[in-house]
């Protein structure tokens, strides 16, 4: 009872990433600057997509989806790295207050590498199937799988915040990253955490690797259907509204199993701290980007709105 009781007053704090507050401050400017970008593309391209009539389709329908799971998913830890790197590390957290940040990360990134498998599933009964696409992705089919991501994501990240804070923690209270990362905070834990890594693995691999595998599956069908094509022009369009799926997929992807699905010796914090600044940070601007570019029907919506104004 006394472990339990000193385990809920603890206060913890993320360690600066540089000693020099002039390198803090730089580094501030850098994320507070991704952060606005993040949220103004992700929010630009849903407001685009719910604005015009001609990109009410599935396809545009989960891309929406994704960027405002993009929003939530980077707000969830930019406002506390924030105040974090203009403090020098002396902004605490209680571990409430850790725990909750934890759940939603991981509630909302498990969430978004469904929903990517999801949007993948989209593209390969457009190509594959394309005189039954409306038929098959209907409205109703599509809210469902919108919703399932959103629930699985919550069934996976539950049990595992339960799981990590039930760990005690004692005097070491300084985080090695800048946000509740669950193998940084794993590591303050004055327990054996022997399950809770076992645990943290087998759930990262159901979120990464089935929805890749999911996903790698359909392309495999898309390239084929895509190679079989008798239009160039078909081919071309076929191609550039999947090449931006697969880059966001290899950025998403990437980045998280190399710090999930690494095992726990090879772990370093700071290249766990670094890796993460691209997936919670990087990745978020560039989605809108990488999507915007490459799809024309999106852009000319987006050239459209902005001569309105």
């Amino acid at each position: 009872m006394e472990g339990i009781n000193k385990t809920a007053k603890i206060q913890f704090f993320f360690r600066p990433f540089s000693p020099n507050p002039e390198i803090q401050l730089v580094i501030f400017v850098a994320f507070l600057a991704m952060y606005l970008t993040s949220l103004g593309g992700n929010a630009t391209i849903a407001a685009i997509v719910h604005m015009n009539y001609s990109l009410h389709t599935p396809m545009y329908f989960f891309l929406a989806n994704l960027a405002i799971l993009e929003i939530f998913y980077t707000s969830s830890i930019a406002p506390l790295a924030l105040a974090n790197l203009l403090s020098m590390g002396k902004t605490p957290v209680t571990i409430t207050g850790c725990g909750t940040q934890m759940f939603f990360f991981v509630f909302l990134g498990g969430a978004d590498c469904v929903l990517l498998a999801v949007m993948a599933y989209d593209r390969f009964v457009a190509i594959c199937y394309p005189l039954r696409y409306t038929l098959i992705m209907s409205w109703s089919l599509c809210v469902k799988l919108t919703v399932g991501s959103l629930v699985l994501g919550f069934l996976l990240s539950l049990p595992l915040t339960i799981l990590i804070f039930h760990l005690p923690f004692c005097h070491n209270n300084e985080i090695y990253h800048f946000y509740c990362d669950m193998p940084a905070v794993m590591r303050l834990a004055c327990a054996d955490t022997r399950v809770h890594k076992m645990a943290l693995y087998v759930i990262s691999f159901i979120v990464l690797s089935i929805p890749l595998s999911l996903i790698s599956i359909s392309y495999v069908f898309i390239i084929t259907a895509i190679v079989r094509m008798r239009s160039a022009e078909g081919r071309h369009r076929a191609f550039s509204t999947c090449s931006s799926h697969i880059l966001v997929v290899l950025l998403q992807y990437g980045c998280t199993s190399f710090i999930y699905l690494s095992p726990s010796s090879r772990y370093s914090p700071e290249m766990g701290r670094m890796v993460s600044v691209v997936y919670t940070f990087i990745t978020p601007i560039l989605n809108p980007l990488i999507y915007s570019m490459r799809n024309k029907e999106l852009k000319d919506a987006l050239k459209k709105a902005l001569r309105k104004f």
